[in-house]
């Protein structure tokens, strides 16, 4: 028998009215919180848009819920920090799964929007979530405690994903979750460096179409690559499905040693092999032996 639930066809449904949301939910996830978050309307429905959100912060909830777990059996006090924010979406989840039912830790949500800042502490407020920390900045200048645990960044903007690789590498997060968006600054270097690349590699960017793809591997390729240079144990998969999101990429990282020179050194060879330097490349390597 078919679920009348479930779509008939490869296209996501549109919408979910409040009879079936609790397929949607994770569990211990409650609707009153997503209402709060305009996620659901009054009446308790999900339409498409916001469906498309939730799917893709559930889907990393899931997937960073071990870090979280190793965190808070490691840790008296441990720290998330959610980077570009926007709305908070993410931060408000992890509060209400992983920190509401505790008295330890903190969830940090950095957003340089100052209206966006503004609604989600009242959010916070209304909530009683009084370990959410909210600073209006620019992912490179934010302050940041110390000590991060676990830093997450989910569709931060063409160098913001770098900002953030440097600020979890500054403040020796344990775990990073990165879903990174809208590459363009590799894309540029590659057209500047093609005089100094192998003309066998010229074809794989010779196109504006092909270099901006490339461009967007090459980059994430160097992303990873770079967190493994500084002791992380890197994973790359897929966030959630392509109906919900065409950025769909996420690097998992988990701190395991100092650094690793063999990671650096394969760095190295493909930096010089398609005469690119990422920002975070760039602040970082400079770092390493600090």
């Amino acid at each position: 028998m078919t679920d009348a639930r479930a779509p008939t066809t490869g296209k996501a449904r549109e919408k979910v009215d409040a009879r079936h949301l609790r397929a949607e939910l994770l569990p211990e996830q409650s609707p009153e919180l997503l209402k709060t978050l305009h996620l659901l309307t009054r009446e308790g429905h999900l339409n498409a848009d916001a469906r498309r959100k939730l799917k893709q912060v559930n889907h990393l909830v899931g997937l960073v819920q071990p870090a979280l777990d190793d965190v808070f059996s490691r840790f008296p006090s441990p720290v998330v920090a959610d980077v570009g924010s926007g709305n908070a979406y993410l931060g408000f989840v992890l509060y209400e799964l992983f920190f509401a039912r505790r008295d330890a830790g903190e969830v940090w949500s950095i957003e340089s929007r100052a209206d966006l800042v503004a609604r989600s502490t009242e959010r916070a407020q209304t909530l009683g979530y009084q370990r959410m920390r909210f600073e209006q900045a620019a992912i490179d200048t934010a302050t940041l405690p110390e000590r991060v645990h676990v830093l997450t960044a989910l569709h931060a903007c063409d160098t913001a994903t770098d900002d953030a690789i440097v600020q979890a590498v500054r403040h020796k997060a344990d775990h990073v979750a990165l879903v990174p968006c809208c590459q363009a600054e590799v894309a540029q270097q590659l057209k500047d460096a093609r005089a100094a690349v192998r003309p066998e590699m010229l074809s794989l960017f010779a196109h504006p179409w092909h270099r901006r793809e490339f461009g967007s591997h090459l980059s994430n390729v160097v992303r990873a690559l770079l967190l493994e240079s500084q002791g992380y144990q890197v994973t790359v998969t897929e966030l959630a499905g392509w109906e919900h999101s065409l950025k769909n990429e996420l690097i998992l990282g988990r701190r395991v040693h100092k650094e690793n020179r063999e990671a650096r050194a394969r760095l190295d060879q493909l930096l010089a092999a398609t005469g690119v330097r990422p920002k975070a490349v760039r602040v970082l390597l400079g770092e390493a032996k600090a």
